[in-house]
């Protein structure tokens, strides 16, 4: 890569900085791209569990009664077809350290109503 190219670079990625730096300055803005985030990322928050765990895929298929592929597919990134039943007896697999906690409210209230959904 030329000096030209590489300089080029820096100066967009910087610009891409400063455009997400304030658009998070936004209350609403930030809060509807955290919604987004944690719902895209819950397959991200299951792998992340699990090694917290210290369980492999094939430990938790074992603890679940199914293959180690059922598992790698609920644990895939783009996963979207959870169920609570699903998703309750992943994070019992998981152990007593471990719940499930799904939130319901109202688009633009401050209010919220959480359930723990899998706990010890």
């Amino acid at each position: 890569m030329d000096e030209r190219s590489k300089t080029r670079g820096q100066k967009a990625y910087k610009a891409y900085e400063e455009y997400w730096a304030q658009q998070m300055t936004d209350p609403e803005f930030h809060r509807v791209y955290e919604e987004e985030a944690a719902k895209k990322e819950l397959w991200l928050q299951l792998v992340e569990a699990r090694e917290q765990a210290g369980l492999t895929q094939a430990e938790v298929a074992k603890r679940l009664g199914v293959s180690q592929a059922q598992v790698a597919r609920i644990e895939k990134q783009g996963y979207d077809a959870y169920t609570l039943t699903t998703l309750r007896r992943y994070v019992q697999a998981l152990g007593d350290e471990f719940s499930l906690q799904v939130r319901v409210y109202r688009t633009g209230s401050e209010q919220t109503a959480e359930a723990p959904l899998a706990s010890s």
